[in-house]
C-alpha cells in the first residue's frame, strides 16, 4: 500500500477552509501528498502546473462548482481519477458525476476510513485503466505493424507473380510496375474512390499472368504472328482469368477481372468475349489504355519502341473504338504524370522517349 500512496498526489478542492485542512492533514497521515484549492477555477490552475493522480472535490462551491470542475478536468486530464463530495444526498447529481467519469460520490459528513478506502480504490482502478490503455496502445501498434507487413507481403507476392509472367517476353519486367502506377493514376484521376484505386494498383500487375500458359515459340517470336498464332496468344486473357477467378481474395479476383478484360475494345471488337462499352468493367478499360501506351512506347521482343508523341496520336485514333473516350481523355489530360511514372520505372537499358 505504501508504494501506491507514495507515488500519488491528491488535489483537495472545497470552499471551506476547515474541510480542506482536515482532509489534507488526515490524508497526509495516511501517506498521501496533498495540495488544496478553494474553488474549481483555482483547482484547474493547479492541475495545469502539477501532476495529480486524484481530484477530491466538493460539489457546491462559488466561482466554479464541482460539476463544472469535473467536466473540464477530466476532459483535459484524462488520466486523473476523481471522487466527488456533497452535503446533499442527491441521486441525480450522483448519477451525473459518475456519468462524467467520477470514480466515486461521498456524502458529508465523511468518515475517515470511508474516505481513505474510496481513495485507495480509485487510485487502484486508475492504475489498472492506465495499464490497460498502454496495453491496448501497444496491441494496436503491433496489429498495425503486422497488418502493414501482411499488406507488403501481399503486394510483393502479386508483383512477383506479375513479373514471373512478364519475364517470359520482357527481361526486366518493369512493365508490371509501370502498369501498376499507370492504372492507379488513371483510376484516381477518373474519380474512383481512393481505396478502389489502391486495389487496382495492387491487382493490375496480374493482367498478363495468363502468359505462363503460352508457348515460348509464339510468345518470343520476333516477327509477325500468323493468324493461328495470334489466336493462341489471345488465350492468355482467359488463362489468366481461370488462374485467378476462384481465389478467395478480393484482390486476386480483381486481378482476374483485369486479366480477362484488358484486351476488350470499347466498340466490341476486342477479345476474348467481344464486350462493348460499359459491359467492360472500368478496371479493364483503365488497364487497356495503360497497357497499350506502355506496349507502344517500350521495346518488345517483336518490335522497337516508338516515340511518345507518335504513340499518343495512335491512341487518339482509338478514342471511342478501342478505348473508352472519357477515360482516354483523362489519360491525355494527365500525360505529364504518366510520363513521370514512365521515367521512374524505365527499363534499365531504355532511353526515355522524347516527345
Amino acid at each position: 500500500m505504501e508504494s501506491l500512496k507514495n507515488k500519488h498526489k491528491v488535489l483537495i478542492v472545497d470552499d471551506e477552509d476547515i474541510i480542506r485542512d482536515t482532509f489534507s492533514r488526515l490524508l497526509g497521515y495516511a501517506g498521501y501528498e496533498c495540495d488544496t484549492a478553494s474553488n474549481g477555477k483555482e483547482a484547474l490552475a493547479l492541475l495545469e502546473k502539477d501532476n495529480f493522480s486524484l481530484l477530491l472535490s466538493d460539489i457546491n462551491m462559488p466561482i466554479m462548482n464541482g460539476i463544472e470542475l469535473l467536466r473540464h478536468s477530466l476532459k483535459k486530464f484524462n488520466e486523473l481519477a476523481a471522487i466527488m463530495i456533497s452535503g446533499v444526498d442527491d441521486r441525480d447529481v450522483a448519477i451525473s458525476c459518475l456519468e462524467l467519469g467520477a470514480y466515486g460520490y461521498i456524502i458529508k459528513p465523511v468518515q475517515m476510513n470511508e474516505l481513505v478506502i474510496n481513495i485507495a480504490n480509485a487510485l487502484h482502478r486508475r492504475e489498472l485503466e492506465i495499464t490497460n490503455k498502454k496495453y491496448n496502445t501497444q496491441l494496436e501498434k503491433l496489429v498495425a505493424e503486422r497488418t502493414e507487413e501482411l499488406t507488403l507481403a501481399k503486394e510483393e507476392t502479386i508483383m512477383t507473380l506479375g513479373k514471373a509472367a512478364e519475364f517470359r517476353d520482357n527481361e526486366t519486367a518493369q512493365h508490371t510496375y509501370r502498369m501498376s502506377h499507370f492504372c492507379w493514376l488513371l483510376a484516381l484521376k477518373h474519380g474512383l474512390p481512393e481505396e478502389h484505386c489502391e486495389q487496382i494498383r495492387l491487382a493490375s500487375p496480374l493482367h498478363d499472368i495468363g502468359k505462363i500458359g503460352i508457348s515460348d515459340t509464339i510468345l518470343l517470336k520476333p516477327g509477325r504472328l500468323t493468324d493461328e498464332e495470334f489466336k493462341i496468344i489471345q488465350q492468355h486473357s482467359e488463362i489468366g482469368y481461370r488462374i485467378l477467378a476462384d481465389a478467395k481474395s478480393d484482390l486476386l479476383r480483381l486481378g482476374a477481372t483485369i486479366a480477362y478484360t484488358h484486351h476488350e475494345k470499347f466498340d466490341g471488337n476486342g477479345y476474348p468475349r467481344q464486350l462493348k462499352g460499359t459491359e467492360i468493367p472500368v478496371e479493364g478499360r483503365i488497364a487497356a489504355i495503360s497497357d497499350v501506351f506502355d506496349a507502344l512506347t517500350t521495346n518488345r521482343v517483336y518490335k522497337d519502341a516508338i516515340p511518345t508523341d507518335k504513340a499518343l496520336e495512335i491512341m487518339k485514333e482509338g478514342r471511342g473504338n478501342h478505348f473508352d473516350p472519357d477515360i482516354l481523355d483523362v489519360f491525355l489530360a494527365n500525360i505529364d504524370d504518366v510520363l513521370l511514372i514512365k521515367e521512374k520505372c524505365a527499363d534499365p537499358e531504355e532511353n526515355p522517349q522524347k516527345n
